[in-house]
C-alpha cells in the first residue's frame, strides 16, 4: 500500500511540475488529451487547481469541461467515419442495440449523463456510440460540455468544503458503490427536470 501511495505521489509531483507553467491551460489540456482517450486523472488534476486557489473554482471548470468536448472530438470523428466495427467488438449485440435505440429516441441526455458520472463510467463507449448513431455535432459536444460542468462542480465544491483529499475518496466510493452513484444521480435529474416541466406549466397558465 505504502510503495502505491509512494508511486502516486512520484507521480502527482511529476505531473504538476510539467502542468504549473501551463496555468489555468493545463487544466484544459489534461482534460483534453483524456477525452480524446489517453485516460489522464483529470480529476486529481482539477481537484488539485481548485484546493490551490478556489477563487478560481468556476474557470477551471469550465476549462477542463471545454477541453474535455473539444478532445473527444477524436473519438466522434473514429465513430462518425466508421466506428460502428469498434462499437460491436466491444459490447454485446444486445448491449449495442440498447445503445443504438437510447441514441434515436434521446441522442442529448444519452450522452450528457454519463458525462455527469465519474470513472468507472465507461463514458468514451458512449461518446463512440453517439458519433456512430451520427448525433449532431453540436449537440454531442454541447452534452459533454454541459454533463462535465456538472461533474468538475459537484467535485471542486467538494474540494473546498473538505480539501483534496476527497478525490481520492470519491475514486474509492465510486468503484465500489457505483450503482448507488448512478441513482443519485438520476434522481437528481429526475427532480430537476419535473421542477423545470413545473415552472414552464406554471408560466402558460393564464392569470386569474
Amino acid at each position: 500500500m505504502k510503495t502505491i501511495q509512494h508511486i502516486l505521489a512520484r507521480y502527482t509531483a511529476f505531473l504538476w511540475a510539467i502542468l504549473k507553467p501551463l496555468g489555468a491551460w493545463g487544466v484544459f489540456v489534461v482534460a483534453g488529451l483524456d477525452g480524446a482517450a489517453l485516460g489522464l486523472p483529470v480529476d486529481v488534476v482539477v481537484g488539485g487547481y481548485v484546493a490551490q486557489n478556489h477563487s478560481r473554482l468556476l474557470l477551471y471548470v469550465f476549462m477542463a469541461a471545454a477541453g474535455s468536448a473539444l478532445g473527444s472530438l477524436v473519438i466522434y470523428i473514429i465513430g462518425y467515419k466508421g466506428g460502428e466495427e469498434l462499437l460491436r467488438k466491444r459490447v454485446s449485440a444486445a448491449r449495442f442495440e440498447k445503445l443504438h435505440a437510447a441514441f434515436d429516441k434521446h441522442p442529448f441526455w444519452s450522452l450528457m449523463f454519463p458525462a455527469m458520472l465519474p470513472p468507472p463510467t465507461p463514458f468514451k463507449l458512449f461518446a463512440l456510440a453517439a458519433a456512430v448513431s451520427e448525433m449532431r455535432l453540436s449537440h454531442f459536444l454541447m452534452a459533454i460540455f454541459f454533463g462535465r460542468v456538472v461533474r468538475f462542480l459537484v467535485l471542486g465544491i467538494l474540494v473546498v468544503k473538505f480539501g483534496p483529499g476527497v478525490v481520492n475518496t470519491l475514486r474509492v466510493f465510486s468503484s465500489h458503490h457505483f450503482h448507488w452513484l448512478v441513482i443519485a444521480v438520476v434522481l437528481a435529474v429526475v427532480t430537476w427536470l419535473v421542477i423545470r416541466q413545473r415552472k414552464k406549466r406554471s408560466l402558460r397558465a393564464p392569470a386569474l
